[in-house]
């Protein structure tokens, strides 16, 4: 064939072995002898592959396989029909994953709550169909209404002990079920334990008062160098410090003693993560106890934990528990307020009251959401009758989504399918200071609250919460919503 095409056979070598590009007359010319279209020859379909096997080994499933860049380029050149199986078995997996999300997000990932559907369904059926029977035909003698009646009743006791049922088995099967994701896997572990640590509170004063209550900036870095010998520094883009890794703000080098804070971190998130160090550095222990107490089962579902409870220690030590109570209730939880008083963003002020659990000490109960600039949900604590998707987007008449558009706190109270009745806030906050190198970085923050509650806060002035018509109807999200009329509907409701 080299002959034919015009090229040496050590030059066809290096073809075959893919040491050698190919490609303008010479591809042309060997596509014409093979009679094969040029695609497949060009090396685009083995690029595609090569992208999708990359992908694939990425997967957290795989986590501690080493797969090098050669050991898949070979694979996709020496074995192409077992490169494509393993493409078209992930695309299978990724539809798969999908869809067993969206069964999650409906039905809590619970195999029985479709029968005991069914079985709800069938009680009042045949209770609608008595009802009709009484009501419509009159001809009906004494003995035959008195049997429909009865068979009503019986149905309606049946179908109480169904719910009762049903509810028993929402309540085992929350503690039962895992997470699809290590980030899901954390988040309900945290939603399991009310986002409440007493423990995590004791240390958070225990370490305050080793600071003796300095926690300003220069004070904490002061004494991570005395205490362990750790110089804070910044690091930027342009070449001062090293450059921070995707999604890093901070970076911890132990060996060289520093700790690197990215320099378009705003203060008041410069200041948590000196705090959060402190927690990491100094209470490491409890933090690992709490830790295996969440059940966590994953590696990556370890270490996101750990972060997440040494930031719980930090907005504890930077929140001390009683005077943030007290505050919130003395100013009615207005958080741009208590964001100020305290020196924290207002991600971390919202934030910290969702903790306020402590019982015979609570605070508002509140739920938190945060979204990021496309409106994917980013972080979740729901509260007792807020229904909530386990991820992607929520309902569009959210005031989350319309934050962007307003430098203040945007408010609504709305009403989900169900009934219940909620006051939502929600504002855009910054995320890191823009600079050139750093493009602006904004989330969305929106806490929730029952409307029984509302009244306790500042941002109930001037609704009249008794009135439900002027709630705006919401739901949890599109394709979990039964609003079929509603006119902001972006995707179809779920069949399942």
């Amino acid at each position: 064939m080299a002959r034919a095409v015009g090229i040496s056979a050590s030059y066809m070598n290096l073809i075959e072995s893919s040491r050698r590009e190919v490609g303008g007359a010479v591809l042309l010319r060997i596509a014409e002898h093979l009679q094969i279209g040029i695609d497949e020859l060009s090396g685009e379909r083995e690029q595609k592959q090569l992208k999708l096997l990359q992908e694939l080994v990425a997967d957290p499933v795989l986590e501690g396989l080493d797969f090098g860049q050669s050991d898949l380029r070979e694979l996709v050149v020496r074995f192409p029909e077992i490169a494509q199986a393993l493409v078209r078995l992930y695309r299978t997996a990724q539809q798969l994953a999908a869809e067993i999300e969206a069964y999650a997000d409906r039905f809590n990932t619970d195999p029985v709550l479709g029968g005991m559907l069914h079985e709800v369904l069938n009680r009042l059926t045949g209770m609608r169909s008595s009802a009709e029977i009484v009501a419509r035909v009159a001809t009906l003698k004494e003995p035959d209404r008195q049997r429909f009646v009865a068979a009503i009743n019986d149905q309606a006791q049946a179908m109480s002990v169904t719910m009762r049922n049903l509810v028993d088995y929402f309540d085992r099967a929350l503690v039962r079920r895992r997470a699809i994701s290590p980030l899901r896997e954390v988040e309900d572990a945290f939603i399991a334990a009310s986002n409440h640590f007493p423990e995590l509170e004791a240390v958070a004063d225990r370490l305050r008062a080793e600071l003796d209550d300095r926690l300003a900036k220069p004070d904490l870095e002061a004494w991570l160098l005395a205490r362990h010998g750790i110089t804070c520094r910044r690091s930027s883009r342009s070449g001062h410090g090293p450059a921070p890794g995707a999604g890093e703000d901070a970076r911890l080098e132990r060996a060289e003693g520093i700790f690197w804070l990215k320099a378009s971190l705003p203060a008041a998130t410069r200041r948590f993560r000196l705090c959060r160090l402190i927690a990491e550095l100094n209470a490491a222990g409890e933090i690992e106890a709490e830790l295996a107490l969440l059940g966590t089962e994953t590696r990556a579902g370890a270490q996101i934990a750990f972060g997440a409870l040494a930031s719980y220690v930090a907005g504890a030590m930077l929140m001390p528990y009683e005077a943030y109570l007290r505050d919130a209730e003395a100013h009615r939880y207005d958080i741009d307020l208590l964001s100020h008083r305290f020196g924290a963003s207002f991600e971390q002020a919202a934030h910290r009251l969702v903790t306020l659990r402590r019982k015979g000490a609570e605070g508002v109960p509140f739920g938190f959401l945060r979204a990021d600039a496309s409106g994917r949900l980013t972080k979740r604590f729901p509260l007792p009758g807020l229904a909530l998707p386990g991820g992607g987007h929520g309902c569009l008449l959210w005031p989350i989504y319309a934050s962007p558009l307003s430098e203040r706190v945007i408010r609504r109270t709305v009403a989900f399918p169900n009934g219940a009745r909620f006051l939502m806030l929600a504002k855009s906050v910054p995320k890191r200071v823009s600079t050139w190198e750093d493009q602006p970085l904004r989330f969305s923050v929106m806490l929730i609250c029952s409307v029984h509650h509302a009244a306790r806060t500042v941002y109930a002035a001037g609704l009249d919460l008794r009135d439900a018509g002027n709630d705006v109807p919401v739901g949890p999200s599109c394709r979990l919503c039964s609003r079929a009329e509603c006119g902001h509907r972006q995707e179809a409701a779920s069949p399942i």
